[in-house]
């Protein structure tokens, strides 16, 4: 079927699937974004996130329209403290950020390039055959049908658009809850990182000059048994037999919970059906990991979807989002859970809890820490070499290019792969010459001559997939065709 009312559709307006609209619509793709909700949430359940995360908004030049960030360098893992500066550009995360101010930057984004947001909006069947995916959307006016060529649910935990692909979600239901409430109008003790005691643990997190956010677990008290958030009564008693403080005078603002449920998706693609973010993966929320996921996710997928839609994706690329980001889910779920016992556990995690004590002083476990939870030591298989950047992210770093300065996130911003020529080298140009509808080449130097440099094929998602010396084109072509298609004298 041809009659598209977009080329994509994505279920569920949060971070990821705003991100993906902006991405997609970056490279030219018509995209609509559904969503149940008739507004967007004013409330955040996340407060930030990850130094990956900064890196890819940086690289879509979106860091600006947050404002002045605060990044934590201290973290930990587990409960065990961790300087997260041993790794280069390693922080904790973003201090202070709510998503409902994430969602609002990229929703502005995205629409300003053209994408369609329809809220309330329900996505409740699909049928997707060999050519193409139908929905049906329940609205205010009755049943709407929509018809793309894909479709991706980024639409939660919860996803519909998970059960009706009929992708399964295998892992491990709650055992521990942890109440939240949003409280105003009595000083609490801040908290960042936790504080653990005989009957539980808390974590308290300033919301501005005027609110605090309040998190409680209480050791034994299980999982409530519904879907409703807690009253505030049930979050202030918690909190007073944790801690022994009493706030039940403030004013609640707003509560909420999570859970240490840790699922994740069996496949994240199924024919024309792509799952992204919560949807294909679910965890205790440490480290603000749920959104470097989702982030990461659509960042890898946006331009795949655009290259077969355009016509010049080699063979498999789609296959290749899943081989990619299913790992990197499944590390999320494992580590979350490791640190699930190691801050929650009761007195049966204390020898577990001693162990990783002393592992935590050898340098080499804390930059492994570190990269593990900030998401900045990802890799994917690329194809082959030797080069310490091939299948990594792309630092940031400053270039000029001739007398212009600006850096090499600066060149991602239009989402495009970019062959970095850092050896003013007529050969490797002329090596990607057709490919120049879809590659941008940039000869640059460093401001520091004396810093040795590769010239580097960068993909849109800001990874590595192919470096090479001076002089030296070896594999460029094979790499360009791995991951860009056949050149254009080749039809």
């Amino acid at each position: 079927m041809t009659d598209f009312d977009a080329e994509v559709i994505i279920a569920g307006a949060g971070p990821a699937g705003l991100m993906l609209a902006g991405e997609l619509r970056l490279a030219g793709v018509s995209v609509t974004v559904v969503d149940r909700l008739d507004r967007p949430m004013q409330q955040s359940r996340a407060l930030g996130f990850s130094a990956r995360t900064i890196e890819e908004f940086g690289q879509r030049g979106l860091l600006r329209k947050f404002g002045d960030l605060e990044t934590i360098p201290f973290g930990h893992f587990g409960g065990l403290p961790l300087d997260f500066r041993i790794v280069e550009g390693g922080h904790f995360g973003v201090r202070g950020v709510p998503q409902s101010l994430t969602e609002s930057i990229l929703d502005d984004w995205a629409t300003g390039l053209g994408a369609e947001i329809r809220r309330g909006q329900e996505l409740t069947a699909l049928t997707a055959t060999d050519d193409g995916v139908e929905v049906e959307l329940a609205t205010a006016e009755g049943t709407r049908r929509l018809r793309a060529a894909y479709l991706v649910g980024c639409d939660g935990a919860r996803s519909t658009v998970r059960r009706l692909a009929g992708i399964g979600f295998p892992g491990f239901g709650a055992t521990l809850e942890m109440k939240m409430a949003d409280v105003a109008g009595v000083p609490v003790r801040i908290r960042p990182t936790g504080e653990i005691g005989e009957s539980g643990m808390v974590v308290v997190l300033p919301l501005g000059p005027k609110a605090t956010r309040v998190v409680v677990f209480e050791r034994g008290a299980g999982v409530r048994p519904t879907q409703e958030p807690p009253t505030f009564q049930e979050v202030a008693d918690a909190f007073q037999r944790v801690t022994g403080e009493d706030i039940h005078s403030a004013t609640p603002l707003w509560t909420s919970y999570f859970t240490d449920a840790s699922r994740q998706a069996d496949r994240y693609r199924s024919g024309r059906v792509f799952l992204a973010g919560d949807a294909a993966h679910i965890h205790l929320p440490i480290g603000a990991q749920g959104i470097s996921a989702a982030v990461g996710d659509v960042v890898n997928l946006g331009w795949k979807l655009a290259a077969e839609l355009k016509g010049h994706a080699p063979a498999g690329l789609l296959d290749t989002y899943h081989t990619e980001r299913h790992p990197v889910g499944a590390r999320v779920v494992t580590n979350t859970l490791v640190q699930r016992s190691l801050y929650l556990g009761g007195p049966e995690a204390q020898p577990l809890r001693d162990l990783f004590g002393e592992l935590v002083t050898i340098e080499a476990v804390q930059r492994h820490l570190v990269g593990l939870v900030t998401g900045l030591d990802t890799t994917y298989d690329v194809g082959p070499g030797g080069h310490p950047l091939l299948g990594r992210r792309l630092p940031d770093e400053d270039l000029l290019v001739g007398d212009h300065k600006t850096s090499t996130h600066e060149l991602l911003h239009q989402g495009h792969a970019v062959l970095l020529d850092m050896h003013d080298d007529a050969g490797l140009r002329t090596a990607a010459a057709p490919w120049s509808d879809r590659v941008d080449v940039v000869t640059a130097t460093r401001p520091d001559p004396q810093a040795p440099a590769a010239s580097l094929l960068v993909r849109p998602d800001g990874y590595v997939a192919w470096a090479g010396a001076a002089g030296s084109a070896d594999g460029l072509t094979e790499a360009l065709a791995r991951w860009f298609g056949a050149p254009r004298d080749h039809g």
